[in-house]
C-alpha cells in the first residue's frame, strides 16, 4: 500500500469500516480470538528477527529484509487476535490495526498506552515494510545497503517489542 493510500485511510474512519465489511463478506477477515494463536504469532514473529539477525551480515539482504516484514506482520496478526480478528491478507491486517489501535477512543490508560505504543510512525513502518519485502521478493534488485537492512532491522524489533507490550498490558 502505497503512503497516499494509507493516509486517506487514517483519515477516513468510515472508508476502514467499509473495507473491513468487504473483507468480512469475502471471509478473509474472521472474528475470533485464540490465547494459543496470540502467543504462536509473537513467538513467530520473534522467530523471524532471529532469522533476519542471521541472515542480515551475509549476502542475503533481500531476504532479511523479507523476514523485517513478516516479523512485523506476525506480531500484527498476534496484536488483532487480541481484539477478536483473525486475518487472512496484509491490507486486511493493516485495516484492522487502523480501526482498532490508531486514534481510537478508548479509556484514558488504553489511549496513554496506545499512543505510546502504537503511533503514526509504526502504521507508516508497517506499511514501508510491506514495500520493502515486496521489492526484496519480487524485485530483480538483489543488493540493499547494510544500511537499509540495519534500519529496517531496527524498526522491526522495535515494532515486535511494542506489540509485545501491549498485548502484555492486557
Amino acid at each position: 500500500m502505497k503512503e497516499y493510500n494509507l493516509l486517506k485511510l487514517l483519515k477516513n474512519k468510515e472508508l476502514v469500516d467499509n473495507k473491513i465489511k468487504e473483507f468480512e463478506l469475502k471471509n478473509i477477515i474472521e472474528r475470533k480470538q485464540s490465547l494459543d494463536e496470540i502467543k504462536g504469532h509473537m513467538q513467530k514473529a520473534q522467530h523471524n528477527l532471529e532469522f533476519v539477525k542471521d541472515t542480515s551480515s551475509k549476502k542475503y539482504a533481500d531476504w532479511a529484509i523479507t523476514g523485517c516484514y513478516y516479523a512485523c506482520y506476525h506480531a500484527a496478526l498476534s496484536l488483532i487476535l487480541t481484539k477478536g480478528y483473525f486475518s487472512k491478507n496484509h491490507q486486511a491486517t493493516l485495516l484492522i490495526l487502523i480501526k482498532e489501535f490508531y486514534e481510537k477512543e478508548l479509556t484514558k490508560e488504553e489511549i496513554e498506552t496506545i499512543s505510546q505504543l502504537l503511533n503514526y510512525q509504526d502504521v507508516l513502518f508497517y506499511v514501508e515494510s510491506k514495500n520493502k519485502r515486496e521489492d526484496a521478493t519480487y524485485s530483480t534488485k538483489i543488493k540493499f545497503t547494510p544500511k537499509e537492512v540495519e534500519d529496517l532491522r531496527i524498526k522491526a524489533i522495535l515494532f515486535v517489542s511494542k506489540v509485545k507490550s501491549i498485548i502484555e498490558d492486557r
